[in-house]
């Protein structure tokens, strides 16, 4: 393996360890690892050199069993109308916001 992508894939494991993305520890009774895999990507200047080594570490998520590995998904979705309005009742009401 090229020295480029070693390189690349120690500052991904070490930005992964600083965001404090994981935490080992023992994997309960009847569940399964998901397993993982290395993206590769060179991103190049316009006349063709390279311009940067890129690796992420992706976790292969579809590999999952509903009721088994996980009971319901949920991603929390608000309409930028919903969010101008909220910020303008918090404007002119003068409330805080945090």
């Amino acid at each position: 393996m090229h020295s480029e992508w070693c390189e690349v894939m120690t500052k991904e494991i070490q930005a992964l360890e600083d965001n404090l993305t994981w935490d080992f520890s023992d994997l309960p009774l009847g569940k399964t690892v998901l397993g993982g895999k290395w993206m590769f990507k060179i991103k190049y200047h316009a006349d063709g050199t390279v311009e940067q080594y890129k690796a992420r570490l992706v976790i292969l998520g579809n590999n999952q069993v509903e009721g088994k590995d996980y009971n319901e998904t949920f991603a929390p979705v608000a309409r930028m109308v919903t969010v101008h309005y909220i910020l303008t009742i918090t404007v002119s009401k003068r409330w805080g916001l945090h």
